[in-house]
């Protein structure tokens, strides 16, 4: 197949694709993600996080995705893994927290996964 012939806007099965689509669902959490940048807005989010998502103008599906700290979700509610990282490190969220929420696995039965794919 040539790379002209190939629908760039496929989806990918599993996927969330973050295209122009997806920036505009995702502007307020992004934006208040991206605000984490900075050390006065993790702790004014940590002391009212519902004060501080109705700030950015968060959708409902958004602030309960923002709720239970579940990044799966928030990417599908148009965040953007990037400024996302800024959310997961407030909450202390590591890789292989997000790895299981993807696999729909404790994070000890990831880590173990892991560590048999390693042998």
């Amino acid at each position: 197949m040539d790379i002209t012939e190939f629908d760039h806007h496929s989806p990918i099965p599993g996927t969330t694709v973050f295209d122009g689509r997806m920036a505009m669902k995702g502007y307020a959490l992004n934006k208040m993600c991206y605000s984490f940048n900075g050390a006065e807005a993790r702790e004014e989010y940590l002391a009212d996080p519902e004060a501080y998502m109705e700030k950015f103008g968060l959708n409902d599906e958004q602030k309960q995705a923002c709720r239970d700290k579940n990044v799966l979700a928030l990417i599908a509610a148009g965040g953007n893994i990037y400024y996302l990282a800024k959310f997961a490190g407030i909450y202390r969220l590591d890789v292989q927290d997000i790895g299981a929420q993807q696999t729909g696995m404790t994070k000890e039965d990831f880590k173990e996964k892991l560590r048999k794919a390693g042998d």
